[in-house]
């Protein structure tokens, strides 16, 4: 399997990697206070820490839910935690021309589940030259990642993630599958990185937005890690029921570092 080279740390070797943060950027001080205490926990453990936030959520249930600060405040944002917390960062876009903007500030450009297949988004990733980590749709196979990854790779950028949330299944649920770990890893030879919040998600649960439930977060997690996982992905927030979206499914800062421990643990005693 590669291995991704991400400033002073390799995700996919030895140590696990967690990228955390907000679902959508709300505000500086909520980042701030996030991440902040996001690295203090990671640095506890010895744990690599990639901040997470977005400054859009563009594929929402309706146009009333919340999107984020943008492009322009939401990469200011991103950009003072990078240089102030010294952690590197990822977000999401929703649109090619967003790439070579968002590569001057995000060490990780993500591509959001829905738009997965999208050709023209994944190029303009790939042509930044920074890391891309790849969000597998909800409605493919891990075998189906092959190809869309093979974009990515054959346009000149191999440095390359695949998160995944799990698979829909009927109507409004999302089952997860965990030897799409194995397959990932071992036949498409990419880091998998397992999205544990996004995999309780409800889409539609409120009618008009996502629900989701988040006490089975970290049963997810653990079972990710446990088959192979190199990296887990966590919307995190300090009061996630006051959060502006996807809050249902966003664990609270502070139960984190329990969380975050046991899973590191796990991730140990598979490496051994």
């Amino acid at each position: 399997m590669n291995t991704v080279k991400l400033n002073d740390f390799e995700i996919g070797k030895d140590k696990l990697t967690i990228l955390a943060g907000p679902c959508a950027t709300e505000s500086r001080e909520i980042s701030f206070e996030t991440a902040s205490k996001l690295k203090e926990i990671c640095k506890k453990l010895d744990i690599n820490f990639v901040f997470k936030t977005s400054f859009d959520k563009a594929n929402r249930s309706s146009l009333e839910s919340y999107r984020g600060l943008g492009m322009e405040k939401g990469l200011e944002i991103l950009s003072e935690i990078k240089k102030e917390l010294q952690v590197p960062v990822v977000t999401d876009i929703h649109e090619p021309y967003q790439a070579e903007i968002t590569a001057k500030v995000a060490d990780i450009i993500q591509i959001p589940a829905f738009l997965c297949r999208q050709t023209d988004l994944l190029v303009a990733a790939a042509k930044t030259g920074k890391i891309v980590n790849i969000k597998k749709g909800q409605f493919l196979s891990p075998y189906q990642m092959k190809s869309i990854a093979k974009k990515v790779a054959d346009s000149g950028n191999n440095k390359i993630l695949i998160t995944d949330r799990g698979t829909t299944f009927g109507y409004n649920n999302l089952v997860v599958d965990m030897r799409g770990v194995q397959i990932i890893q071992e036949e498409l030879h990419y880091p998998y990185v397992f999205d544990a919040t996004h995999s309780v998600q409800i889409p539609g649960g409120h009618g008009g937005s996502s629900s989701g439930d988040r006490k089975f977060v970290p049963l997810l997690a653990k079972s990710a890690v446990a088959a192979g996982a190199k990296a887990l992905f966590f919307e995190v927030h300090p009061n996630p029921d006051k959060a502006l979206c996807d809050g249902d499914n966003m664990l609270p800062v502070d139960e984190c570092e329990n969380i975050f421990k046991i899973c590191n643990d796990i991730f140990k005693l598979v490496q051994k």
